[in-house]
């Protein structure tokens, strides 16, 4: 069995443009996630799922420079792009770590790995962390299936098609430390108070350590409250946005499928 962390990112932005590419302390955004993600000890390949478009370009040769995959697919079409990828690499199971989510936790997505070596799960969520901890884990097969099934290129809100459904093994993470139960933190990348706040905590905490996991990280917010608030009054707004933009679209033919 391949295991892989897909990091899923392109440089198109409207609220914070070209945001994978901003800066902190010499590096763009997504090569902190990057070094953030090589630090998993289950995964088998990482693989940065990028556009097809010209303009990430840029993307790739990060990627090469940081010694990882890459895979260029849909410009939309989200699913497609990490079915692309799968069955380029011969991948039976991948957990997706978003390129906004810079603080993505390592030690979750090997979890993920270990739920699946158990369950043999269709699809891993989890709920209630910290915004941007974890993402999805996703079977192969599964993600196959809901490439056949959706009737639309427009992807983003991916989840819909599997917990909905009513075909796949959607399961919860398990045992998940509840250190990591913290709602309140938003640590996604989306708008501008956003990369404040990535660039105050790193900035700071990189003076102590120079690896820091999301376990230092909480530590270091819940003495420096002050700088959660940077941009967590954005979370009612994104999570309102995602709902709204959510739909189940499915072909004609599924549909009678699911009816019967």
């Amino acid at each position: 069995m391949k295991k892989a962390i897909f990091i899923t990112v392109r440089t198109g932005s409207t609220r914070l443009p070209k945001k994978a590419l901003l800066e902190i302390n010499g590096l763009a955004t997504i090569q902190h996630l990057i070094r953030r993600v090589k630090k998993s000890k289950n995964a088998d390949l990482i693989v940065l799922c990028t556009t097809n478009l010209q303009e990430d370009r840029v993307l790739c040769d990060i990627a090469q420079k940081e010694g990882i995959e890459f895979f260029q697919g849909s410009v939309d079409d989200k699913l497609e792009r990490w079915k692309g990828a799968a069955e380029k690499f011969n991948v039976e199971f991948f957990v997706t770590a978003d390129g906004d989510d810079l603080f993505c936790e390592p030690e979750l997505i090997d979890s993920a790995f270990l739920q699946y070596k158990r369950n043999k799960s269709d699809f891993i969520k989890s709920d209630g962390l910290v915004a941007g901890a974890f993402t999805y884990g996703i079977k192969t097969s599964a993600l196959q299936k809901v490439c056949e099934m959706k009737d639309t290129n427009d992807t983003e809100m991916m989840w819909v098609y599997f917990l909905d459904t009513g075909l796949f093994k959607c399961e919860d993470l398990e045992s998940v430390d509840k250190i990591y139960k913290r709602p309140e933190i938003r640590a996604t990348l989306d708008y501008k108070d956003d990369f404040m706040f990535f660039k105050s905590v790193i900035e700071n905490i990189s003076k102590q350590k120079e690896y820091f996991n999301l376990r230092d990280i909480i530590s270091f917010l819940d003495k420096n409250s002050e700088l959660i608030k940077i941009n967590q009054y954005l979370e009612s707004t994104f999570k309102q946005n995602q709902k709204n933009k959510t739909k189940l679209i499915l072909k004609k033919s599924w549909i009678k499928k699911l009816k019967k």
